[in-house]
């Protein structure tokens, strides 16, 4: 059976430090499938879910200094799919640019709006009630949406309106940054083959 070809909005970048190697890919027209191994299990769990809501196709491989802690392949493993999504994005002609998602689980409701700017920026609201989920530590989260808003060259928002259970706070990030990501690079048929902004460019 012949595999599926990617689309023209697809990319893959590859890192290199002393402290870890990573190699991404991501098509942003797929359908949500995904191969995620970075060593840390909840980490990989979380980008599965980011791939799944997002549609986005994403194949994402790290090696990092896991023995010393999980930081730097927690923020890495952000800085190449940030990376991975700019270049796919291209010119960002004829994308919707904005998204915004409120996304319940349970007791936990987040809220994520961004604009594909290209002016970087992170406001983080999230409160853990725990330090560790698994074997990662939860202040790392928030490393990972920092190094990916850098890189991916997105405004972002992330306020966690209320909740008590940790896993369900991480994930419901990670699933309305899905949503709202989904969103913003959706191609808008009206305004194909224009910069949505009146600059002229993003």
């Amino acid at each position: 059976m012949q595999k599926p070809t990617k689309s023209a909005r697809s990319a893959s970048v590859e890192r290199k430090t002393k402290e870890t190697a990573i190699t991404a890919s991501v098509d942003l027209d797929g359908t949500g499938a995904y191969e995620i191994a970075t060593g840390v299990g909840f980490l990989d769990h979380m980008i599965e879910q980011l791939a799944r809501h997002s549609l986005i196709d994403i194949d994402l491989k790290a090696k990092g200094d896991l023995h010393i802690d999980h930081h730097h392949t927690t923020e890495d493993s952000g800085i190449v799919l940030g990376q991975a999504v700019a270049r796919a994005l291209g010119d960002k002609k004829g994308i919707a640019r904005y998204g915004s998602a409120y996304l319940p689980m349970d007791e936990t409701l987040t809220r994520v709006a961004l604009d594909v700017s290209g002016r970087p920026f992170l406001v983080w609201k999230v409160d853990f009630t725990r330090s560790k989920i698994g074997e990662m530590d939860t202040e790392l989260f928030r490393e990972w949406f920092q190094a990916f808003a850098q890189h991916a060259g997105l405004t972002l928002h992330v306020e966690t309106l209320y909740g008590e259970n940790s896993h369900h706070i991480a994930e419901t990030c990670y699933k309305a940054l899905a949503r709202a990501l989904r969103e913003a690079i959706a191609i808008d048929e009206r305004q194909l083959g224009r910069v949505p902004s009146t600059k002229g460019q993003l």
